[in-house]
């Protein structure tokens, strides 16, 4: 399933031959940086970079036999440079380009999720214009609270997305590191001037202090945010799952021609995107436990890590970016009922105005638990009943009466006093 949907950007990032391409890149950067400094000659490397290339079908070949995937692909790189290659991985151990060029990768998949997360922004943003004041009502506990809009609920998604964006952009730097230390990171046999130059080229930093390996917590990070990123679609997917409900119904997926709801059912319109995302946002969290379990390896470097990243860092990357991909056309496409919105909020006669009712009570001088017992009597006779009319019972209540006049009662009862700040809060996020 992922295949099908997810867009060739991410997918391309996490093939074999990108892979072997950014080791390359990395073999190739510390060569001209060891030329800089006068180890090899520039000769050489310029022979190198015109003639080094790979293939991945004879790569795979060789680590059949060789059992390593580092000689494997150095031993096919050779096979095109001739002589020069003998100047290739000087002084280097594998995990200094499986680490740097891993790096790479994890950069371009962020690159990708930056310009994806940009374009749910751009989504969201819109709705929320379109929406600023589609009232409707806001719940706690599932249970209705106080009116809200559509467009305030968005804003609310707006601003998590925007913090998404910051953490993306943190990771970015954070994982922008790159490795040139050799064998347990000592730079026994390769100057920290070669990493600097190399990780420049490169566009990374060198490590602060690398063992073999570039510790594992940096990744840990990386698929933590990614799950981070997926819990906060999930959260949206939960949310249009809720208000696409029967007895709810006020936004619900596009349903497009000639799509089919159930093999039994002709009238369902399921909510089938957002129950996708939803799982998806399980695994991308099962992902990170993996990748914290990642942290701890022995000593200077084992490769209990490896395995566990072949698969969680391609499948997190490219499921984030499915659901992002996802999150956005939904939220573009999303059906939006205002009238039902205004049916839900009224029920049982605008029982949720009963705060309004009270601290207007208040303010005419009665006292907050006798004006709380008065209302709640109310609302509690109108709740639930089909007959019930919470605004009837508060403007026949002599209780009530007695203090406040027949406009007052009214202005309990203007959904517009709970958005009288909404410009505020839009104003925030520039909407």
């Amino acid at each position: 399933m992922i295949e099908r949907y997810t867009l060739p950007e991410m997918g391309n990032l996490w093939t074999d031959t990108y892979k072997l391409k950014t080791w390359l890149q990395v073999e190739i950067a510390v060569c001209e940086a060891q030329a800089e400094l006068g180890y090899i000659p520039t000769q050489a490397v310029e022979e190198i970079k015109a003639k080094a290339d790979f293939d991945p079908k004879r790569v795979l070949e060789i680590e059949a036999e060789v059992r390593h995937d580092m000689i494997a692909f150095l031993t096919n790189v050779n096979e095109y440079v001739g002589d020069a290659g003998r100047y290739i991985h000087l002084g280097l151990t594998s995990s200094d380009v499986l680490d740097t060029g891993l790096a790479l990768q994890m950069v371009a998949s962020l690159d990708v999720l930056l310009q994806r997360t940009e374009d749910l922004i751009a989504a969201i943003r819109k709705q929320a214009q379109q929406h600023k004041n589609t009232v409707m009502i806001g719940r706690s506990h599932g249970i209705h609270a106080e009116p809200i809009t559509f467009g305030f609920k968005l804003a609310g998604w707006l601003a998590e997305v925007l913090r998404n964006r910051d953490r993306l952009l943190r990771l970015r730097k954070e994982v922008a590191v790159g490795k040139i230390s050799g064998a347990v990171g000592t730079y026994a046999n390769i100057e920290p001037r070669v990493e600097a130059i190399a990780c420049q080229k490169l566009g990374l930093e060198p490590d602060t202090a690398s063992t073999q390996v570039i510790s594992r917590d940096r990744h840990a990070d990386f698929v933590q945010t990614l799950a981070l990123v997926a819990a906060t679609i999930e959260r949206f997917a939960v949310e249009i799952r809720n208000l696409q409900r029967t007895d709810v119904l006020e936004v619900e997926e596009f349903f497009s021609k000639g799509q089919k709801g159930s093999s039994a059912m002709p009238h369902k319109r399921n909510p089938i995107r957002s129950e996708r995302l939803t799982g998806m946002a399980r695994v991308v969290r099962g992902h990170a436990v993996a990748a914290l379990e990642n942290v701890a390896l022995w000593h200077e470097r084992d490769i209990s890590h490896s395995s566990v990243e072949r698969m969680i860092l391609p499948d997190s990357c490219t499921i984030t970016h499915f659901m992002l991909v996802e999150i956005t056309d939904l939220v573009k496409n999303l059906l939006v009922y205002p009238e039902n919105m205004e049916r839900n909020m009224n029920v049982y006669g605008g029982v949720v105005f009963s705060q309004r009712v009270m601290l207007t009570l208040v303010e005419k001088g009665v006292s907050r638990e006798d004006a709380y017992a008065i209302v709640q009597s109310c609302a509690h006779q109108a709740w639930n009943k089909p007959e019930g009319n919470f605004h009837d019972l508060i403007a026949n209540d002599s209780r009530v009466t007695q203090h406040l006049s027949t406009e007052e009662v009214e202005a309990c009862f203007a959904p517009q006093h709970h958005l009288q700040h909404l410009e505020e809060i839009y104003q925030r996020l520039e909407i």
